[in-house]
């Protein structure tokens, strides 16, 4: 009976690791795809991960063995069905696990002609082992392999799609591991902390465990808070620099915002009339200012209407408003008298317009200079220099005069609002990461609150703010907390 009782744990375990070995072979498939952008170019890199890579590279190259890793060759590529040359192009084998994936790779180089790849990826196709990769499987597989974490991952996704140069900069530094070492040395310390705890609840009376260790615990939990509440003061500065900073053109009808917009974007981006609210719905487009993302919106200017259509105009435009990071008040200066009083009256119009909070920061434009005197042009100089105002600008569309020093002063503001990503601490990037480390912080509050009731509460809130950091990096281990008790205290020993 023991016999059998035995047998029968023995055949469960064997059923249950070959149900396992079976979902690790099917997961381990060999793919392949197009890794440079389509389109005709000079050359492609066609890319395969997996076991079956080897036999691929042998099947299309005739090679018997595998060239030396990381070493480009150049060679002939075949069809496996007809043998029929298809290129000539460099070859690099990458042995797992030093590689992007952690798997046994292939690069193929060939010219970028659309016949070219379509015959070197039919052939690949052809290998009865190799698949077609799914959307970004290469890094999902780089990540399960542990070669990249959740913030790595999401830094090559942004620094592929970077657009400005400030963007790129900010992607680099997160694809480098600098956000994901920061997770996770908190994440370390929590860990340390939990097991602390978990050690004093499960054999402080044996006397194994040190006096004054949760006081220690006590003391990292409010240092790791305060270090989260800091990291949580950025005024959402990565995640601006990654969607970009929203800069919004405000004003009455036919002050120059259209004309404003046009000349910043170098095209009839908006149609410019002399008709009074010609404007009436958002006209928004992308800029590069100065290296940093721009989202750009003209809006409907403001004025009193019994039209229907123009007061939906000017909601919209209000909504804007109160969205922007940046709100560019225009005021014509032909109609407004060069006065301090005049123009901050105009300004308050603008702002108070606003549903909710006024925006952060608020650049002046007095527009159409052109249109002034010199007399009238050497006042509103003088009030650009009034430290009551927001930063001031005298320009014109129409002659250009002004725009440059409008653009300097716009990004001296891009520039306080986003900093240099390269450095400080390392900045948030995704709406993610900010939910997580809320979390987080609220789980060690929670802690805070019940050390005194329940120790055992209070460790669980130590285990949920963990769990809240290792979902920012994709990392999440109860074995690190055995490890850390056994490493730390002499138990059992």
């Amino acid at each position: 009976m023991w016999l059998v009782s035995v047998r029968s744990g023995l055949t469960s375990v064997s059923s249950s690791l070959y149900k396992r070995w079976r979902h690790h072979e099917v997961g381990r498939d060999t793919i392949f795809a197009l890794s440079s952008g389509h389109g005709k170019c000079g050359v492609a890199v066609i890319r395969t991960s997996g076991p079956a890579s080897g036999e691929a590279l042998q099947k299309l190259t005739g090679w018997r063995q595998h060239p030396l890793p990381r070493r480009a060759t150049l060679t002939g590529l075949r069809s496996p069905k007809s043998g029929e040359l298809l290129d000539r192009g460099l070859v690099i084998w990458f042995s797992g696990p030093r590689s992007f994936t952690g798997e046994d790779c292939c690069e193929y180089y060939v010219h970028g002609g659309p016949a070219v790849v379509s015959g070197v990826l039919e052939a690949l196709g052809d290998v009865p082992t190799l698949r077609p990769a799914e959307p970004g499987e290469f890094t999902k597989r780089a990540f399960q392999n542990g070669k990249l974490d959740l913030t790595e991952v999401e830094g090559l996704g942004d620094l592929i799609h970077a657009e400005t140069e400030v963007q790129r900069r900010q992607a680099l530094r997160q694809m480098s591991g600098e956000l994901g070492q920061l997770y996770q040395q908190w994440s370390n310390r929590l860990v340390t902390a939990l097991a602390h705890v978990e050690a004093y609840i499960d054999f402080s009376e044996d006397d194994n465990v040190e006096e004054g260790v949760l006081t220690q615990v006590d003391s990292a939990v409010r240092a790791l808070c305060g270090e989260l509440e800091e990291h949580l003061r950025d005024c959402r500065r990565g995640e601006r620099l990654r969607d970009g900073i929203h800069v919004v053109i405000a004003g009455a009808t036919n002050a120059g915002k259209s004309s404003l917009l046009n000349t910043m974007c170098q095209k009839p981006a908006a149609i410019v009339s002399p008709i009074a609210g010609t404007t009436r719905d958002v006209v928004e487009t992308a800029l590069n200012i100065g290296g940093y993302p721009v989202i750009l919106s003209d809006t409907a200017g403001l004025r009193d209407s019994e039209d229907a259509i123009e007061q939906e105009g000017m909601r919209r435009a209000r909504e804007r408003h109160s969205d922007a990071d940046i709100l560019v008040a225009v005021i014509d200066s032909s109609e407004v008298p060069p006065s301090k009083s005049s123009v901050l009256s105009h300004l308050h119009l603008l702002c108070s317009s606003s549903q909710g909070d006024t925006p952060r920061d608020v650049i002046l434009v007095l527009n159409k200079v052109d249109l002034l005197h010199q007399e009238a042009i050497a006042h509103l100089q003088e009030l650009c220099e009034d430290p009551e105002l927001p930063p001031t600008c005298l320009l014109s569309c129409q002659t250009g005069q002004g725009v440059t020093q409008f653009l300097s002063v716009l990004k001296q503001i891009l520039e306080s609002i986003c900093g240099d990503p390269l450095q400080g601490a390392p900045s948030l990037t995704q709406t993610r990461h900010r939910l997580h480390l809320t979390g987080c912080l609220d789980a060690l509050g929670r802690y805070a609150t019940y050390r005194e009731q329940d120790l055992v509460l209070a460790a669980e809130e130590l285990r949920i703010a963990h769990r809240q950091l290792g979902g920012i990096t994709g990392r999440v281990g109860a074995e690190e907390i055995l490890d850390i008790i056994f490493r730390d205290f002499c138990i059992g020993k």
